[in-house]
């Protein structure tokens, strides 16, 4: 039996920054970072379970890329819509509401809008 004191810890920690992160900013990507923070502590968790149990189809270490899979693409999307929204207003602060409606421009049109 391995002792997980630690890895368990270290991932309660990192679930609570990330927690914080996503609670605390107003920042879009700071809020980002902290979603992933508390990814990476699931699969902490889930690595640490795998090799704690002993599990011959080793489904802690699946989970785990499944889940580091799916992170990679809501970060993908995440930042595209973060940068499109930058484009736009030039900020991505998340309290600030968006004063006037905005008109869905075409891609090569950003400039043209902002002017």
């Amino acid at each position: 039996m391995i002792h997980l004191a630690g890895p368990y810890l270290l991932a309660a920690v990192l679930a609570g920054l990330g927690t914080y992160g996503v609670l605390a900013r107003r920042n879009a990507v700071l809020v980002l970072i902290g979603v992933e923070l508390v990814l990476n502590a699931a699969n902490l968790l889930l690595v640490s379970v795998g090799a704690s149990g002993g599990d011959r189809w080793a489904a802690g270490n699946v989970l785990t890329l499944f889940v580091i899979t799916i992170a990679a693409a809501e970060v993908v999307v995440a930042l595209a819509v973060v940068l499109a929204v930058f484009r736009l207003r030039g900020a991505v602060d998340l309290s600030e509401p968006v004063s006037e409606p905005v008109s869905e421009p075409v891609i090569g049109e950003v400039d043209e809008v902002r002017s």
